[in-house]
């Protein structure tokens, strides 16, 4: 059986795509490629995109002697699909379908399993998505909203959280599927993932409201308070939809989504970043405490990860709440490119079944 394997990753966002190629896990040549206002505007639709941006790819790996020939398989960023179960899927014509047709929201994500199985099919080799936003293995009991007909839903940083569970997993020396983990992504949005079982049992829902506050989101505003805002008359859906997310958390309260800016402000001696700042990393080690109810307190790790787990301070912040439950591991950044490229590699190594899209 062959033991060594090519693997290009594409991660396309808004307005750029970061591309990969891998040797194993062995990182040989990564670069984004960036797209201005001007280039992308003739495009009605995000979907309308990917020829472009496939091109674009392409030519960037002829130009630094990347023989496209030598690949074993393309993986793309997984995008807004129907809800499944984590993993990674062979990209098909349903999921293809899904993707065009943008039902579930238009986001860029939607690109990486089209421009992934464009490449892939002109070699005649495998195309795949890993762990999209949309995994869902909620138990049931956590999917009861309160009200019904509104049932939890699971959106979070399955692809991150999904890589760095299965790494600490692997330093405790037992399969994910024996682990019991809270992990903790922190970046624009911060969610917050029970995993046990090999699956994420629980989770907020990080994008529209559940959860802590975090750099550019409200979190669990009351639903008091969100009535009154839906019901003033200053703002429009759209506008309050952005209140919620993008202009919401440290946005709203300091002007700034970097965690960097707020330590300097905090360092200046300004007691509202201050104040803001620490009361971010309460609410996070409170969600934190919470997922531990959902272990029934039999807790392996809290592991800390994502952009704002570069930040030694609200890393600190969060620790000293939360270090009783279990030992703290940060993992910081979002390591996407390398989590894209071990889903391949364990479907290619024969460790993994490709999951089926319906």
């Amino acid at each position: 059986m062959k033991d060594n394997f090519r693997v290009l990753a594409i991660n396309p966002g808004s307005t750029s795509t970061k591309v990969a190629v891998y040797d194993n896990e062995q990182l040989l040549f990564e670069k984004v490629v960036r797209y201005s206002n001007e280039e992308l505007a003739p495009f009605d639709a995000v979907v309308d995109q990917y020829e472009f941006r496939k091109n674009g790819i392409l030519k960037m790996m002829a130009e630094n002697n990347i023989d496209i020939a030598t690949l074993d398989a393309v993986v793309g960023r997984g995008g807004l699909l129907k809800p499944i179960e984590g993993g990674t899927y062979a990209v098909n014509e349903a999921m293809i379908h899904d993707l065009r047709q943008a039902r579930r929201g238009e986001h860029a994500s939607n690109l990486g399993g089209i421009i992934a199985v464009e490449i892939a099919d002109s070699l005649t080799i495998p195309s795949f998505i890993v762990d999209p936003v949309v995994v869902d293995e909620l138990a049931d009991i956590a999917k009861v909203s309160g009200l019904p007909g509104y049932d939890r839903v699971s959106i979070f940083h399955a692809l991150n959280q999904k890589a760095v569970a299965r790494s600490i997993a692997k330093e405790f020396g037992k399969p994910y599927r024996e682990a019991n983990l809270i992990i903790a992504h922190m970046g624009g949005g911060v969610t917050i993932g029970v995993h046990t079982g090999g699956k994420v049992v629980d989770v907020n829902e990080g994008l529209y409201g559940e959860g802590p506050f975090s750099p550019e989101r409200t979190g669990g505003l009351s639903t008091g308070h969100m009535i009154d805002l839906c019901f003033s008359g200053k703002y429009s859906k759209s506008e309050v939809q952005k209140l919620v997310v993008g202009k919401g958390g440290l946005v709203a309260y300091l002007g700034t989504n970097d965690g960097r800016e707020v330590g300097k402000m905090i360092e200046a001696g300004d007691a509202k970043a201050k104040l803001v700042y620490e009361a971010m990393a309460y609410q996070i080690a409170k969600e934190i405490a919470a997922g531990s109810a959902v272990l029934h307190g039999k807790v392996d790790a809290i592991v800390l990860t994502g952009g704002l787990a570069y930040d030694p301070l609200l890393v600190k912040l969060i620790t000293e709440r939360v270090s009783f439950l279990a030992g703290v591991k940060v993992v910081p950044g979002e390591n996407e490119m390398i989590a894209l490229t071990e889903g391949a590699l364990r479907v290619l190594r024969g460790e993994e079944k490709a999951k089926e899209y319906k």
